[in-house]
């Protein structure tokens, strides 16, 4: 068909389409399916957020359009949660934006930074999307190897100068999906300097900031330096607060790059309906302690699940963040075909490693989000 766009041809379909047709036929054949894929919260969003968003919906001035950015009072929340959390203080007029979850905001920072040509450094393994987000802005993505050797923290004294002369935008995200890894205080800092060297935009997608399972912390990029130049930080309450389905979440940052994500999203969208705003802000500001007891039931899952994999020869352990295992394949497998085989002998569903990236082949990843029951009814079958 001559009239599709020829960037279509550099976009792989989304990796997670593929593993729901998997899982498709298996059910159609008659195979109980246990989805350990998609990282997507079973738990229910705190109750408090629900009301707030059922009686908020009831009021007929919230039907019109939105602010394009986020109403006043969102953006002063999220403020506030910034400072009360990491200690970080931002203009809400001018540093902070709302989002309609962090996807759309990672490829609308991109097409609002990225001029056809120039370079995207991209973590690799890592979420599909920042790949997706340098192709369709016409940008060339730069792979940033994740290894286990380093803490899965890129190397960046050994990016090549000429790829980061070109380079416009790079991503990052600790904790880290798939590896579960955190980064230091050190490390962002050193990128913060990387990035401001280079004249780099740094995108920080730090949607698993709150998903700590082992009493730690993950330290907040906007924290590492005085200088918020250069500097963006995304965050989601998909994973906070298990809110997957109400996209919404918010950047903040350099008002420059703010800026440059407003503009895109005033042409491509409408914003976030009202009352999920005003059901975020419940959320932010009432409902703290709702994370710690989903982390611990995520750490339960992980200690039920990762004395299986290791008995079947993976190498797996408890995440320090995130409610993902990334589990390591035996020597020569290759995580595509071990991915299959789980899914044709136990009908175990997991992600294999190479849908995040090249650097992601021998490993699969388990997403803790299904109910306890069905981890072990899982452990019970790999036995």
């Amino acid at each position: 068909m001559r009239y599709l766009a020829n960037r279509l041809d550099l976009l792989p379909s989304y990796p997670f389409a593929r593993l729901d047709a998997k899982k498709a036929d298996a059910l159609a054949s008659g195979v109980d399916v246990i989805d350990f894929g998609v990282g997507d919260p079973d738990l229910p969003s705190p109750p408090d957020v629900v009301q707030a968003l059922c009686e908020a919906a009831k009021n007929g001035k919230h039907h019109q359009y939105p602010p394009y950015r986020g109403t006043a009072d969102f953006r002063k929340a999220c403020a506030d949660w910034l400072a009360r959390r990491f200690g970080v203080n931002v203009d809400p007029d001018k540093e902070v934006i709302a989002l309609i979850g962090s996807k759309e905001g990672l490829v609308h920072l991109a097409l609002g930074v990225v001029s056809p040509g120039d370079v995207v450094l991209c973590p690799n393994p890592a979420y599909p999307v920042y790949h997706s987000a340098a192709v369709i802005s016409g940008g060339e993505p730069a792979p940033l190897p994740l290894i286990p050797d380093r803490g899965f923290l890129p190397d960046l004294s050994s990016i090549d100068e000429a790829i980061a002369k070109r380079a416009k935008l790079m991503f990052l995200n600790y904790p880290n999906n798939p590896t579960g890894a955190c980064a230091s205080a050190e490390f962002l800092t050193l990128a913060s300097q990387f990035a401001r060297e280079h004249d780099i935009a740094l995108c920080h997608d730090a949607a698993y900031i709150e998903t700590i399972l082992d009493g730690s912390s993950q330290p907040c990029l906007l924290a590492s330096s005085g200088d918020r130049r250069n500097l963006i930080e995304f965050f989601s309450l998909s994973k906070t607060f298990n809110m997957t389905g109400w996209r919404v979440g918010f950047a903040a940052g350099d008002s420059g790059l703010i800026e440059a994500l407003g503009s895109m999203k005033n042409n491509l969208d409408s914003g976030v309906f009202v009352p999920i705003q005003i059901a975020a802000i419940e959320a932010m500001r009432s409902c703290g302690s709702f994370t710690s007891g989903a982390n611990g039931i995520y750490r339960e899952r992980a200690e039920l699940l990762v004395p299986a994999l290791r008995a079947l020869g993976l190498s797996a352990s408890i995440p320090r963040a995130t409610f993902y295992i990334w589990a390591g394949l035996p020597g020569g497998v290759r995580a595509a075909e071990y991915s299959e085989q789980l899914l044709d002998r136990f009908g175990i569903l997991a992600t294999p490693g190479t849908v995040f990236g090249e650097h992601g082949d021998g490993y699969v990843r388990f997403s803790l989000t299904l109910p306890t029951q069905r981890v072990r009814e899982a452990v019970e079958r790999l036995q």
